[in-house]
């Protein structure tokens, strides 16, 4: 089973408490449709288990198939460097059908963010290299296709994709409080890649 090889840093997007019971790191791409159909299932675990979990996106836009999956996520690391990234990374997947430069110029202004500086941005591909960072540990890790998904450090791949994150999830957390008490707490990391 494939490991995470890259350990969670400053410079990842993460919501939740580090010292959580589960980890749960995405390789997502922006213009990939099951990662558009993974995203609800990952804010409704957010919403169960927040206080249990900690959720880490990370980058990994396959661009030779979908031509706009960088320019997004350039775009929402231009919003992560204003504290805006989560608001960017869940208007992207809103809009993903109707995806295009314009569409993130138009998505950043909602947010109150620059067009000017955005335009600059992704011209001078300022946030490229924290993407090819992201793309790098991906591969390291094993990521051959998206979305892929570590629970605690470990790829879980399922016949159902993301429709089984729910259920992992839960049997980590089950394990994890049936096997630990209070002066000694476990992490649980899992995986779940679908392609």
């Amino acid at each position: 089973m494939a490991k995470l090889r890259t350990p969670l840093t400053s410079t990842d997007h993460i919501i939740g408490d580090e010292n959580a019971a589960v980890t749960l790191v995405e390789y997502g791409d922006y213009q990939c449709p099951f990662c558009a159909a993974a995203h609800p299932i990952v804010k409704q675990i957010l919403a169960r288990r927040g206080d249990n979990l900690q959720f880490a996106f990370r980058h990994f836009p396959l661009a030779e198939m979908h031509p706009f999956a960088e320019p997004a996520a350039e775009t929402a690391e231009l919003a992560g460097s204003h504290g805006l990234f989560w608001p960017m990374h869940d208007a992207i997947y809103a809009n993903q059908q109707r995806l295009s430069v314009p569409l993130l110029i138009a998505l950043a202004t909602n947010i109150q963010l620059s067009s000017i500086e955005l335009r600059d941005a992704l011209a001078n591909h300022r946030f490229l290299s924290k993407i090819q960072s992201d793309f790098a540990g991906g591969v390291r890790s094993g990521v051959n296709g998206t979305p892929a998904f570590y629970i605690n450090g470990l790829r879980f791949d399922s016949p159902l994709g993301a429709a089984g994150l729910p259920a992992a999830i839960e049997a980590v957390l089950d394990a994890s409080s049936a096997t630990t008490n209070v002066d000694s707490p476990r992490r649980v990391t899992v995986h779940v890649q679908d392609r």
